[in-house]
């Protein structure tokens, strides 16, 4: 068992020479939810790629499992994230796109059924992504990556979309996943769904 999940040391990142983050320590343990938040354009996505391994910091130390993050089958293996919408395959309705995800993974954390259901896609199950309205798209965005086997969320903005109920329960589906010993960390505007777990702002300062 790891002490940390993610260990954010000093991490400061510039784009095109102006500073997004500034000496950022960051620890999440085991099992917590930590809601990152803040204005945009305050560093809240930078800092969910850099615990990513999608953006190189430029000074700092950032470890995930201990290690610093990289891209190969070990971390992904464990590591789930949501970030912007998906390039949908073409062709593809919901349910093949859930299914292609459960093949991939063997031990997936829900049937393809089950994911359709939770995230109430059962009616639009063999219609293709694009067909779909913003906030179904976003859900089955969410339902790929919830039935994958994962011990660490990594969520940009996963409200985007969303109605109020289906924020709510997505709040609870969160709640359950740190329950059964899995890790989140995310990016969101909604006060609700960031009073599930531990604010801190881009800072690093809790909020």
């Amino acid at each position: 068992m790891y002490d940390s999940i993610v260990s954010v040391d000093a991490l400061s990142v510039e784009l095109g020479g102006n500073p997004v983050l500034r000496d950022l320590d960051l620890t999440v343990a085991p099992g917590e939810i930590v809601a990152v938040v803040g204005p945009n354009g305050s560093g809240k996505s930078t800092l969910l790629r850099c615990v990513a391994g999608l953006q190189p910091p430029t000074s700092g130390d950032v470890r995930v499992f201990g290690r610093p993050p990289a891209d190969d089958a070990r971390f992904w293996g464990s590591v789930a994230l949501l970030g912007d919408e998906p390039a949908w395959y073409p062709g593809l309705t919901a349910r093949e796109h859930l299914e292609l995800m459960g093949a991939v993974h063997a031990q997936a954390r829900m049937t393809v059924d089950a994911a359709l259901e939770l995230f109430a896609l059962e009616e639009r199950a063999d219609a293709p992504p694009l067909n779909l309205s913003t906030g179904q798209r976003q859900r089955l965005s969410l339902a790929a990556t919830l039935l994958r086997p994962s011990t660490l969320l990594l969520l940009d903005e996963p409200e985007r979309g969303l109605d109020t109920a289906f924020r709510a329960a997505l709040a609870g589906l969160l709640d359950e996943y740190a329950g059964e010993g899995g890790t989140v960390l995310m990016a969101t505007h909604d006060q609700d769904l960031a009073a599930i777990g531990r604010q801190v702002s881009p800072s690093g300062v809790s909020a």
